[in-house]
């Protein structure tokens, strides 16, 4: 007999033969990667686990533009785009290349989204690793994100009756697209905390929306002590204020010491820290991925979300089933991918990056705090 309360997790096939191409940062396995080692570890039962559905364009048109769609759709099937369809939408540049499942593989993300808002409808736990693509735009394409499933997964819970809804976004770079979908509409709370001086640019900390918006940039280095004053500070209070029916966490795994794209030195102890003390907060708790290019941390990062989401106890060393599929990975093109560290293959836990609260972070909490209640 299974347990309906017990989380689930969403994933699908297409992540394990799709690739953005040769020279692009996600050009690396990630959720193929959490698949099999969950599995390996004995953590993704059957029951558990979810196939993500590809998202039809009506379901899309939610939110994006169906012109937006159709030139998406038109651009794989002629796996082309010309200067105007470039020009005007997005597609084909070298952060959205073309490529062979350039409208499938993100609307299986999107479909995935959309389908935790259904499962969600009554409350539970979802783990959707392959969501969190918070840079798409109504109309175009930004960022590597060519839809956006967190502001579709949004507005469907929207529609199946759920008020306050919150997003709480800790990848290393804004969450601009669900900010610009969000920041006029005050029974969404919208909080990011990234790296400052970093792409989009956007999500300065005096930015408030309808005054439902809280950006947190962060200098460099920013490590886990850091993140735990955030967590405490800004975090946890607003979403008690807030009392939200319905969390969004989207948490990229980009932010740790090891990621190449960013300048953060996070472990990944520090996001299961957020995940964990999240839990609770609402009675419908949706996890997604996000950002992450280095295939061993993200892959550990987000095998120990699923462990705190499913109340597994991580494990010191790897059994060797597990070890056998971080063993099999590789960073073709990356010089850290030629000699990496016996721990990526070893443990799915980073030893931790614990440092001083510096001024600036407790500064810009101070003045976070400082903002009315939402």
């Amino acid at each position: 007999m299974t347990d309906a309360t017990a989380p689930l997790f969403l994933g699908a096939g297409i992540y394990r033969r799709s690739s953005y191409g040769a020279f692009h940062p996600l050009r690396v396995p990630r959720v193929s990667t959490v698949m099999d080692l969950s599995r390996a570890l004995g953590w993704l039962p059957a029951d558990r686990f979810r196939t993500s559905p590809c998202a039809k364009p009506a379901a899309l048109q939610i939110w994006h533009d169906p012109d937006y769609i159709a030139a998406l759709q038109l651009a794989e099937a002629t796996q082309q785009v010309d200067d105007a369809t470039r020009a005007r939408f997005g597609l084909g540049t070298a952060a959205n290349p073309v490529f062979a499942e350039m409208y499938r593989r993100p609307a299986t993300g999107a479909g995935g989204s959309l389908l935790a808002a259904e499962l969600l409808a009554g409350g539970g736990v979802v783990f959707h690793p392959a969501g969190g693509t918070h840079h798409g735009l109504k109309g175009r394409a930004s960022g590597f994100c060519y839809l956006n499933d967190p502001v579709l997964a949004i507005m469907a819970l929207r529609r199946k009756g759920v008020g306050r809804i919150a997003y709480v976004d800790i990848d290393a770079h804004h969450g601009d697209g669900v900010e610009i979908a969000f920041a006029d509409d005050p029974q969404t709370l919208v909080m990011s905390v990234h790296e400052e001086r970093r792409w989009p640019f956007t999500g300065a900390l005096a930015d408030a929306g309808r005054g439902n918006v809280f950006n947190l940039p962060v200098p460099r280095g920013f490590n886990d002590t850091e993140m735990q004053a955030v967590l405490e500070g800004l975090i946890l209070p607003r979403l008690a204020q807030f009392r939200p029916e319905a969390l969004v966490l989207q948490c990229g795994a980009d932010a740790v010491e090891e990621d190449p794209l960013s300048r953060l030195s996070l472990s990944n102890n520090a996001h299961w820290g957020v995940v964990a003390a999240l839990r609770g907060v609402a009675p419908r708790y949706l996890v997604l991925g996000g950002g992450g290019y280095n295939p061993w941390s993200v892959g550990r990062l987000w095998t120990g979300v699923w462990a705190v989401l499913a109340g597994h106890d991580i494990p010191e060393r790897l059994p060797g089933a597990g070890e056998n599929v971080l063993r099999g990975l590789d960073w073709p093109g990356h010089s850290r991918g030629r000699n990496p560290p016996a721990h990526w293959f070893t443990t799915l836990r980073d030893v931790p990056r614990p440092g001083p609260v510096r001024d600036e972070v407790r500064a810009r909490l101070a003045a976070l705090a400082e903002r009315g209640a939402p």
